[in-house]
This record gives C-alpha cells, sequence and structure tokens, in this order.
C-alpha cells in the first residue's frame, strides 16, 4: 500500500460527519483496514465505498454494526457463490459443444 492512496482518518470523518470512535469500531469489527502512519490512522481509497456504504446502512437505515457485519459477510458470500455458478456454466458450455 502506497500512502498517496492513503486517506486520513480526520479528513473522512469531517467529510462524513461521523467521530473516530465509529471508524475504529469498524476496524475492530473487520469491515474496515486502517493504517497507522506516524501515529496516525488512515484508510486505503479502495474502501471507501464500502465506508460510504457502511455509513449509509447505520445512519439512514438504523443498522448497528453486527447487522452491517452480517450484511457485508452476506454480500459476500452471495457474490462467491455467483462467481462459483459462472465457472459452472461454463464448464457446462464446454459439454454441451461436444
Amino acid at each position: 500500500m502506497t500512502e498517496k492512496f492513503l486517506i486520513s482518518t480526520q479528513t473522512l470523518c469531517s467529510h462524513y460527519s461521523i467521530e473516530i470512535p465509529f471508524i475504529n469500531a469498524l476496524d475492530e469489527m473487520g469491515l474496515i483496514k486502517i493504517k497507522i502512519i506516524d501515529q496516525k490512522q488512515f484508510i486505503h481509497q479502495d474502501q471507501i465505498s464500502d465506508l460510504e456504504k457502511i455509513i449509509r446502512l447505520h445512519n439512514e437505515l438504523k443498522v448497528n454494526l453486527e447487522g452491517i457485519d452480517i450484511v457485508f459477510n452476506l454480500l459476500e458470500k452471495e457474490r462467491r457463490l455467483r462467481n462459483e455458478l459462472n465457472a459452472l456454466k461454463n464448464r457446462l458450455r464446454l459439454y454441451e459443444n461436444d
């Protein structure tokens, strides 16, 4: 991870109107990864979309952190199953073309 792709948690908190303890709780649950450099916290820019989804779930739908964790786990499981289904369809096409 290069430092030019990292965004300060302070910047994110002020931009999204959230608190640092919320970001720390997300890190503890494994929903996002915080990188510490010179005693400052940063998040990689690739995680911003997940952070935005989490904030929306939490603020607009009032889903607690445990619920958000479940939602993200289910979405990941659905993605894996979809990939597996596509792979199986591709294998089936090989046999159908014979």
